[in-house]
Formats: C-alpha cells, sequence, structure tokens
C-alpha cells in the first residue's frame, strides 16, 4: 500500500472536513451555517476516540459471524505499528458515515443528540456493517440466503451510503419537519459553498476509492471510472432539471457529482468505463426522481436529501454493478451474474432491515437521556446562536 494510503487517508478526511461540511453548510440557512460544520468537526472527535477505543477491534479485526474479537486491539493496546496505517484510513471512513446523517436532521437537532448519537450508531450501526461486508466472515447476516457469495461492495455503497441514507430517513420521520415545511422552505443560502464542498468531495473521493488500491492499473481503473461516473452525473442531474421546467442550477450540478460519487462507490473496482458512464446517468436521475416522493409526497423533511442522494443512489450502484461489469472489456464481471446479483440484493435488504431497528433504538434511547429536537425558540433564532453562540457572518 505505501505512501500512497497515507495520502488517501488525508484525502478522506478532507472530505469530512472541510468538504462534507461546506457542501451541507451551503445547503442550510444562514443562521445555521456554523452548526452545521460545529456538528461535522465534533463528529470527527467523537468518532475518531470511539474508533481507537473500540471501533477499530469491533470492525476490522478476526473475530465471529458479526463482530471482531480481537480484544487486545481495544484502545489499540496491542496494534502492531505496522497496522496503524491501515487503522487510520479505516477511521476516515468511519468518521465521514455519521456524519453524512447530519443533513437530515440540520437546523432543527440538539447538539447533545449528535454526540451521543453519533458514538453509539458508528459502534452498533456502522462497525457491524464494516466487519461483515469488508471482514467477509463466514455466516454474516449478508450471506444467509447467498450460500455463503458476499456482496460486492469496494469502497462503501452498503457501509457509508445506504447505512447513512437510510438512518437518516428514520431520524428525519421521528425528529418532524421544520416550520415551513415544505411549501414554504427558504432555497440554499450560499450555492457558491455548496460547489466548493462538493468539489473537495470530488477531490477526496479518489483517495476514498482507490486509497486500497493494489498497484498502479486497479488504481487507475478505480479512478477513471470514478471521474466518469461523476461527471456524468454531473451532466445528467442539470440536463434532468431542465427538462423537468427547470433551469441548469449550480446546487444541482454539485449535487448531481455528490450522486455520482456515491453510485460509482460500491462499483468503482467492478463496472467497466462505459458502465460507469452507463451508472452516472442513473445516478443523475433517479435520485431527482425520489425527492419529491420523500419531501412532497410522504411529506418527510430529510432536509438536505440524504436518502435521495446517497442511499438510493449507494443503493444503486450496489445493484447494477454486476450488469454493468459485463459492459465492453475492461470490467471486473462476476464469475456467475445472477448469483452475485442476488447477494447484492440481499445485502441492500438485510442492510436496510439492520439500519432501521438499530437506528431507531438507539434513537429512542438516546432521546430519552438528552431530547432530540432542539426547542421552537432556539431553532427560530438559528442553531448558530442558540447552541453555539456564534453568528457566521457579523455585518454591524
Amino acid at each position: 500500500m505505501g505512501p500512497w494510503l497515507l495520502t488517501a487517508t488525508a484525502l478522506v478526511l478532507f472530505m469530512t472536513i472541510p468538504g462534507l461540511a461546506l457542501f451541507y453548510g451551503g445547503l442550510v440557512r444562514a443562521k445555521n451555517y456554523l452548526s452545521v460544520l460545529m456538528q461535522c468537526m465534533a463528529i470527527t472527535g467523537v468518532v475518531t476516540i470511539t474508533w481507537m477505543v473500540a471501533g477499530y477491534a469491533l470492525s476490522s479485526t478476526d473475530g465471529n459471524a458479526l463482530f471482531g474479537t480481537d480484544f487486545s486491539q481495544l484502545l489499540f493496546w496491542a496494534t502492531p505499528q505496522a497496522d496503524l496505517a491501515g487503522a487510520a484510513f479505516g477511521l476516515t471512513f468511519a468518521v465521514i458515515t455519521p456524519a453524512l446523517i447530519l443533513g437530515a436532521y440540520a437546523e432543527r437537532v440538539k447538539f447533545s443528540f449528535v454526540l451521543a448519537f453519533s458514538v453509539l450508531w458508528s459502534l452498533l450501526v456502522y462497525c457491524p456493517l464494516a466487519y461483515w461486508v469488508w471482514m467477509t466472515p463466514d455466516g454474516s447476516p449478508l450471506t444467509l440466503i447467498t450460500n455463503g457469495l458476499h456482496p460486492i461492495d469496494y469502497a462503501g455503497g452498503l457501509v457509508v451510503h445506504q447505512s447513512a441514507g437510510v438512518a437518516a430517513l428514520v431520524l428525519a420521520i421521528l425528529l418532524g419537519k421544520r416550520s415551513g415545511f415544505p411549501g414554504a422552505m427558504q432555497p440554499p443560502a450560499q450555492p457558491g459553498m455548496v460547489m466548493i464542498g462538493a468539489s473537495m468531495l470530488w477531490v477526496g473521493w479518489y483517495g476514498f476509492n482507490s486509497g486500497l488500491a493494489g498497484d498502479m492499473t486497479e488504481g487507475g481503473y478505480i479512478i477513471f471510472n470514478t471521474q466518469v461516473c461523476t461527471a456524468t452525473a454531473v451532466i445528467a442531474w442539470v440536463a434532468f432539471e431542465t427538462i423537468r421546467g427547470g433551469k441548469p442550477t449550480l446546487v444541482g450540478a454539485a449535487t448531481g457529482a455528490v450522486a455520482g460519487l456515491v453510485a460509482i462507490t460500491p462499483a468503482c473496482a467492478t463496472v467497466s468505463v462505459p458502465g460507469a458512464l452507463i451508472l452516472g446517468v442513473v445516478a443523475g436521475v433517479v435520485p431527482q426522481l425520489v425527492i419529491p416522493l420523500v419531501k412532497s409526497t410522504f411529506k418527510i423533511d430529510d432536509a438536505l436529501d440524504v436518502f435521495a442522494v446517497h442511499g438510493i443512489a449507494g443503493i444503486s450502484g450496489t445493484l447494477l454493478l454486476p450488469f454493468l461489469a459485463l459492459i465492453g472489456t475492461n470490467g471486473t464481471p462476476a464469475d456467475d451474474t445472477g448469483a452475485q446479483f442476488i447477494a447484492q440484493l440481499w445485502s441492500v435488504v438485510a442492510t436496510g432491515v439492520y439500519v432501521v431497528i438499530a437506528t431507531l433504538i438507539i434513537a429512542f434511547v438516546v432521546r430519552a437521556i438528552f431530547g432530540m429536537r432542539a426547542e421552537d425558540e432556539a431553532v427560530a433564532d438559528g442553531l448558530d446562536l442558540s447552541s453555539h453562540g456564534e453568528r457566521a457572518y457579523d455585518l454591524s
């Protein structure tokens, strides 16, 4: 792995702070901008400690069918120095996953809930999923009906994006709507910041997807697929929003980029280059169809569309990858496409069920102790001032 793994680790951390923080911060109202940045920064802190104490041992060591059991790795007590580079890379994935969820509860959540929920969710949801997918244990829930065939999820379509998207939907339902939702919501306060954050995510995603590439050939294959899918999703998103009667927006282009990055994540080392282009079209169109279903039809206030952009795009890449590997000659097809699709489909179902149940339990426990929704007056004043005593802009 060598120096590239260390570079990739820095790139993935850069995705959360400041990339995701600025992307989400630009989408909220100005009075809540700092609260989103603070949540990203704080999640980075508490999840790092959680990973050091127990997360690595549970997710990345040998164990049983459900979790790692090398408890000498708790607190990194007996972890060899040679393993720390890989542990640091894994840490950055553990950090960004609960940070993605905050887009669903932005502008109305208690800061104490964010911290406590992120710690428990990273331990009880992220770590088991990472173990099931990437440690490939015999008898894991993801292989119960697949004769032991494991799903393909190279960089986190299931582990990171579907899990975050589904958890976000659950929390949005529990937390309730913002005042004025859906008809009287203000547009994003800082579209330019959204684009800057998305661009940081785009660059950082090269490390996210290819950090564990075995050589230059595999790394180049992954990075090129990532670029093609993402660029195509940008164009597909703005084209589709224009066809639907709107205008090509900067926020739309930035959101399309993120959806494309998400979709290629599980598939980056499997699909062919033409397959990556097709997946980019899917990522640029399908989430746009899901957003109004969530917000207008079901009246769920997923504030920053985490379920559509991360959950649906991640699921799309996970399900389509066996077929998109067959297009052209530079994909990496499965030995049995049909059997692999069944494994992918079951993994999506099993992941979804587990995340819903575990997220509900964690949210109920944390809500009972700390509360969940900020007081109405605090929400009206903005979380920047009411939760953190700061303003993003002092124009006096």
